[in-house]
């Protein structure tokens, strides 16, 4: 390759480099205005270190030393970011299980995928898109084990311990119907303590021409934070279908009062191929020490698992 060419070729390849690094470290820097990019590239964010293999191949194939130099800085600011998920410590010992799934309003097989569920002995069962048809179906087999339970429009969950406090709560964005009733609180008498559950599933997001649709989700979030925010429960849990990653700026106002498990990628969505972990256990007072997501069911998500340690 010829001299100046050498040099261009170097160039790009080193400004590529230090532009993912860039984006990983600083994603939160990306405007939101426009498509709501930040918040897409920020649902993504794990998969851009995808980039740090291609850019080492291309630089080698290419015979480019600056190239081959400058891949660690942005590998680095990947295993800061994210290496703890995959080399963290062992959880350790947990007091609580909750298992998590947006059961899919579609699903044509709600007794098989309440089957899954009750296969993984969890005392907490929640779930998202539950139909009035598909009600029976999941009662008719958690029932005996979880006979506390508690619905509310479409989301219910199912306790083996006794439940109290019970009260909708309503996250309903500016102009969605009062039939919109997507959230419940309900107090969990579990072994380890009392803890508040908060089961909800924000408005969904579009990708489409003008970029990410995300207002209502955003407006969801913000109405649930305030509520997070103002509850006095010292042990607190929300579950749910998020419809968004805790990265994503747009579930800031609810995901900066809770704690995101350390440990597990758990990528949940959608069930053919994951991609992103958009269905939440996440903690306040309590500590969510792994999370992990399970055997695809009829639904287009997968469950995910949150083991829990009441503090």
């Amino acid at each position: 390759m010829a001299g100046r060419g050498r040099t261009s070729w170097d160039a790009w390849l080193v400004g590529g480099t230090a532009a993912v690094a860039g984006l990983l470290a600083l994603h939160s820097a990306v405007p939101n205005g426009v498509g709501r990019l930040g918040s897409l590239l920020e649902t993504f964010l794990p998969w851009l270190g995808l980039a740090v293999p291609l850019l080492a191949c291309v630089a080698a194939l290419g015979r480019s030393v600056p190239g081959l130099l400058a891949c660690p800085a942005p590998a680095l600011v990947w295993l800061w970011m994210f290496g703890g998920m995959w080399f963290s410590s062992s959880p350790g010992p947990h007091d609580l299980t909750v298992v998590q799934h947006n059961v899919a309003d579609d699903n044509a097989d709600p007794a098989g995928t309440a089957r899954a569920l009750l296969a993984t002995r969890a005392g907490l069962i929640a779930v998202e898109e539950l139909t009035p048809a598909a009600r029976p179906a999941y009662q008719g087999v958690l029932g005996a084990s979880h006979p506390h339970r508690v619905v509310h429009g479409t989301v219910g969950l199912w306790s083996a311990y006794p439940l109290s406090d019970v009260r909708p709560v309503d996250i309903r964005p500016e102009g969605f119907p009062e039939s919109w009733r997507r959230g419940l609180r309900a107090t969990v008498s579990a072994p380890g303590g009392r803890v508040a559950v908060y089961v909800v599933h924000l408005p969904s997001v579009r990708l489409g021409p003008t970029g990410l649709t995300s207002a209502a989700r955003d407006e969801s979030a913000t109405l649930l934070g305030t509520r997070i925010a103002a509850d006095p429960a010292g042990r607190l849990l929300v579950v749910g279908d998020l419809n968004g990653t805790v990265q994503d700026r747009g579930l800031g106002p609810l995901t900066s009062r809770l704690h995101a498990p350390p440990r597990g990628f758990a990528f949940s969505w959608p069930a053919d191929l994951p991609v992103a972990r958009i269905d939440q256990v996440l903690g306040r007072g309590v500590e969510v020490t792994e999370v992990t997501a399970l055997e695809a069911t009829g639904s287009d998500h997968l469950p995910v698992l949150g083991r829990v340690r009441l503090r």
